[in-house]
């Protein structure tokens, strides 16, 4: 399956495959907040043969200040303490179809060559409500825990890190 950058005529179908994704991935109230989102970062799109997106990886640079997200402000508030330069995975979906085919791991191995020339791929898992096979996942990609943080009584999450 090829990996390319995201194309703006991708948008309908990434906005079906992240909304059929959630609660793993955040929900979007619209097309066009998932559009948002991905303009401030850098998209990458698993196509079939056809080149219809089958799923997508989207990365945020640590500083953008317009990304409304308390999980990449902790990886900011990391990265000044560890002396690290970093990316963040904002979110990564597939569609229900095209699971168990390994896009997960290729679209992580773009990204890997797209966050360089940064030191790590940063990322965070759902603690709770819990997604055990994501942690597996991430960790099996060479991802280490780095923090853990609770926001609410029912929503924590752990942070994961990969050196580049």
């Amino acid at each position: 399956m090829p990996i390319r950058p995201y194309q703006p005529s991708d948008l309908a179908a990434l906005y079906a495959i992240n909304q059929a994704s959630t609660p793993g991935v955040g929900h979007e109230d619209d097309a066009d907040g998932l559009g948002r989102l991905i303009d401030m970062g850098t998209c990458l799109v698993a196509a079939d043969d056809e080149d219809t997106p089958l799923g997508f990886i989207n990365l945020i640079a640590p500083g953008t200040d317009a990304y409304p997200s308390d999980n990449l402000r902790w990886i900011e508030d990391w990265m000044a303490r560890e002396e690290k330069s970093a990316h963040y995975v904002d979110r990564i979906a597939i569609a229900a179809g095209a699971r168990g085919q390994r896009l997960g791991e290729a679209l992580y191995r773009a990204a890997f060559e797209a966050a360089k020339p940064r030191a790590c791929l940063t990322c965070e898992v759902n603690t709770d409500p819990d997604n055990p096979g994501s942690h597996r996942f991430h960790q099996r990609l060479g991802f280490q825990k780095i923090g853990e943080r609770r926001y609410r009584p029912d929503y924590a999450v752990a942070f994961y890190a990969r050196l580049l």
